[in-house]
């Protein structure tokens, strides 16, 4: 809607009649970032819509032959999925813009479809990508503020040096210099005109169509998106200017700076710079204007009499917030003897031009930037004495995603007068991930230095470019922020954090298998979590396993045994490499892994809290519908029943939703402990008001060693202490199992969401993820209802399965990073032993 209003408006006042038809693919909102299972199925959509839409031209005289296509999120993905489908014609599609799509890889891997489909897009347009170089990809990230997909993973996964594949982000485009977040990037104004001024170039004059020629597509998006000079693209040079038209408009400036303002009246002005006496003395001519009329204003004379000869030098220009800014080599203008810089207003409009020789090594600086644990105590400054109009500083060793810096530069002036702002620029060179920041002057200003990608190769570092004012005195002081420091980490690695909290709550669940082996008492749950906290017994052998997979043997052997590589942490480059036989690169610290044990941990243990303060008020709202219970057992289900229920939900999962089936046996083991809460509060405000007498008698044949109390507890009345431990015993249990169940729940909660919102037109979720694992997990959620403190503690299969949690959270931290979904059967082999307990 605002490119299609954008381009009328914009066609409106052009002249020619040229217009554009635009028109919106409707997906129905389906979760498709989540849910990997309509993305084939969107793609052979919207293949059969370019079709359906070019027949409507058809009968015109020179009909279209492609479209442009402007895809946001996952809409920008299914795009470049066209290429891959069999029957597609690559000439139907010649340019794709896309707004926040996550090229690079899907945000939460959260079934094998996703992982598919990604894998089929990468290889077409890696493998084949000198067929595919006639199709001009632009991909835009929305920054910091899109909180949903990182910048990172919007850059195109190509072959380095791929001319015609461009990626970047909001805030370093010109004219736009802002972040959005992942919804606002598709209505951002300043986005939206760059785009319909970028598809208004392409139009070939000629044959009134988008052009196909690569090179013209390329040129109009690097004008819009990259560098936007002030001359218009393919504009025709204007006429050289001679000192003999207006020989009293000429002055020759001899002086190292200029600073001029044009008076309120119109007037012709020009300044000559000489070449011939600077070229050795310095490197750099830097000139700047508020005048931001897209005109050429800086000329090379080629005959420094006269001056007839000119060439136009403004191509170079770059746009900056309040002015533009032109800097030229010297070295770069052997054949120019002198530098012409226009400075009339003709329409008597004010403006201020500065210029200046510059010499580049003196202007640039270099300042370390502190180590990550250095925790923002300690701080890297410099001073410069602005005597120039330009000075970069070289921040060193800042090259890594998990560095977060905090700038602050003062600026000082002896003399206060109207000056032009400062602009400071943080120039990334490997990505198109620029951002700026305008002050003014005097001012302390802030800049979060932060990185979307960390560098690839051994490329120059980044540069903090201070576009400054004369005589002033700057400061720069570079900290290290620990709060940016730790968003970074989590904006990256935020999968890792289900992944730990998984192995947390599967170790409390070993925990409680323990004390149940060691004193046939479960333990209480808040302690059990916080004894899941066994970093060394969890990363020790991840690490392991990584330095043995730098040796070639282990290779061969890890190979032999057809097991899938190891999930390293999220890629950070722009695009993911890896090294011989799958073996991810390393780029994060391994100290980091006990971080996100830690993260993992608070919330394993802050959402096991949650989900006992809910059990307890659901309990409260449900006691008065249930007869009150005095016995463990109450919640359970006799075996018929139980098979009856079990094969229910398999035979609903197959016709319907696999996600359904495991969401229903999930509530009813929730149900099971909603009882057990009630009986145990039933029986606590029973013995409350019990005789003080029949009480003491209890407390007395309930001690001795705890066999002893357990034989004792068995033949004991329903109405004893010894029967409310036994039923806060498995409470404390099913919460714990119940706490665990609840991840593959949410695992799985986009396949469900999709089915319902999907189910006016199908009943059954095709395909459906979870169908392999509903199954066996409906099964082992069933036998586990059953399941209580005494039937675990006589099962000869309980030292066995009390071991088995520690090596599938291994194993969990090995395989599930980048695959989430596997995090459920990882569960399911863990509770497949624990539900033959109830049984054998």
């Amino acid at each position: 809607r605002s490119l299609g209003s954008v381009a009328l408006r914009k066609a409106e006042d052009t002249e020619g009649g040229l217009h554009f038809n635009v028109f919106t693919v409707d997906f129905n909102e389906e979760l498709v970032a989540l849910y990997g299972g309509s993305l084939l199925r969107q793609t052979h959509f919207l293949h059969e819509s370019i079709k359906a839409i070019l027949r409507l031209y058809k009968d015109l005289k020179t009909p279209p032959q492609s479209v442009v296509l402007v895809g946001h999120s996952m809409g920008g993905v299914v795009a470049r999925a066209l290429f891959t489908l069999p029957r597609f014609n690559t000439n139907l599609v010649s340019l794709i813009i896309t707004q926040a799509s996550p090229h690079l890889a899907p945000v939460l891997a959260l079934d094998p479809y996703l992982l598919d489909f990604y894998s089929a897009v990468r290889q077409k347009w890696v493998n084949q990508a000198k067929k595919l170089r006639n199709v001009t990809v632009l991909s835009v990230g929305g920054g910091y503020r899109d909180y949903q997909v990182r910048s990172g993973l919007t850059s195109l996964p190509c072959p380095p040096g791929d001319p015609n594949k461009l990626s970047l982000v909001a805030t370093a485009v010109p004219r736009t210099w802002v972040s959005t977040d992942h919804l606002s990037i598709v209505w951002c104004k300043e986005l939206v005109l760059a785009t319909v001024r970028a598809l208004f170039d392409l139009i070939n004059p000629e044959t009134r169509q988008f052009s196909v020629s690569p090179e013209k597509k390329m040129a109009v998006l690097s004008h819009h998106f990259i560098r936007h000079p002030v001359r218009m693209l393919e504009e025709t040079q204007e006429p050289s200017v001679s000192i003999s038209d207006f020989p009293e408009s000429w002055s020759e400036v001899n002086t190292l700076r200029l600073a001029y303002s044009t008076p309120k009246e119109g007037q012709v002005k020009y300044f000559l710079f000489a070449l011939s006496s600077r070229r050795k003395a310095y490197s750099h001519f830097y000139c700047r204007s508020n005048n931001l009329e897209l005109s050429s204003w800086v000329y090379g004379c080629v005959n420094a009499s006269s001056c007839v000869q000119t060439v136009d030098l403004s191509s170079a220009t770059e746009l900056l917030p309040p002015y533009k800014v032109l800097v030229l080599s010297l070295s770069n203008l052997s054949s120019v003897t002198h530098l012409l810089v226009s400075a009339s207003n003709l329409n008597g409009k004010q403006f201020t031009v500065e210029c200046e020789w510059q010499r580049r090594a003196s202007q640039t600086l270099s300042v370390p930037a502190p180590h990550v644990l250095s925790f923002g105590l300690t701080a890297s400054d410099v001073s410069v004495d602005s005597s120039g109009l330009l000075h970069i500083i070289r921040l060193q060793h800042f090259h890594q995603v998990y560095q977060a810096l905090r700038i602050h530069v003062a600026s000082q002036c002896k003399v206060h007068k109207d000056r032009l702002p400062n602009v400071y620029r943080m120039h990334v060179p490997w990505f198109g991930e620029d951002s700026l920041t305008t002050a003014s002057v005097p001012s302390v200003t802030e800049i979060s230095g932060m990185l979307h990608t960390s560098r690839p190769d051994n490329s120059s570092g980044v540069f903090l470019l201070l576009h400054t004012a004369p005589n002033c005195q700057y400061k720069v002081s570079v900290r290290t922020s620990l709060p940016r420091v730790l968003g970074q980490i989590l904006r990256f690695c935020g999968p890792m954090v289900p992944v730990y909290t998984a192995v947390t709550l599967l170790l409390a669940c070993r925990g409680q298998l323990c004390s149940i082996l060691k004193s046939r008492r479960s333990a209480d749950m808040s302690q059990a979590v916080g004894k899941g906290l066994q970093p060394h017994q969890v990363n020790l052998p991840v690490y392991i396993l990584h330095v043995l997979l730098s040796c070639s043997w282990f290779q061969d052997v890890w190979s032999v045994l057809y097991l899938p590589p190891m999930d390293a942490l999220p890629s950070t480059t722009p695009d993911m490499t890896f090294h011989e036989g799958g073996v991810p690169v390393e780029e994060w610290p391994h100290p980091l892994a006990p971080l996100f044990y830690i993260w993992g941990a608070a919330v394993a243990f802050w959402g096991s809290a949650l989900l006992r303060l809910i059990v307890r008020l659901i309990s409260l709202i449900l006691a008065p519908l249930h007869r009150p219970s005095v016995s463990r057992d109450c919640g359970t289900l006799p075996r018929r029943t139980l098979l009856l229920i079990t094969l229910s939900l398999a035979v609903l999962g197959g016709v319907s939703c696999g996600a359904l089936s495991i969401f229903a046996a999930f509530l009813l083991h929730l149900y099971r402990v909603l009882r057990l809460q009630m009986t145990e509060r039933s029986l606590s405000h029973m013995l409350n008001l019990a005789p003080r007498q029949h009480k003491e008698a209890e407390n007395g044949s309930a001690e001795g060693d705890s066999q002893s109390r357990s034989t004792e507890c068995n033949g004991a009345p329903l109405l004893s202490e010894c029967a409310l431990q036994e039923v806060r015993d498995d409470l404390q249990l099913h919460l714990c199992l119940s706490a665990l169940f609840t991840l593959p729940v949410m695992l799985i909660a986009p396949s469900l969401i999709h089915w319902v919102r999907n189910l006016r037109y199908s009943p059954q979720l095709d395909p459906d993820p979870c169908w392999p694992l509903s199954v066996p997990l409906i099964i082992v959620y069933m036998l586990l209802i059953n399941c209580n403190t005494l039937k675990l503690s006589n099962s000869k299969l309980l030292p066995l399965t009390s071991c088995i949690p520690l090596p599938m959270s291994i194993a969990m931290v090995t395989f599930s990073p980048l695959h989430l979904y596997r995090v459920s059967y990882f569960l399911l082999a863990a509770l497949v032993p624990l539900a033959s307990c109830v049984l054998l």
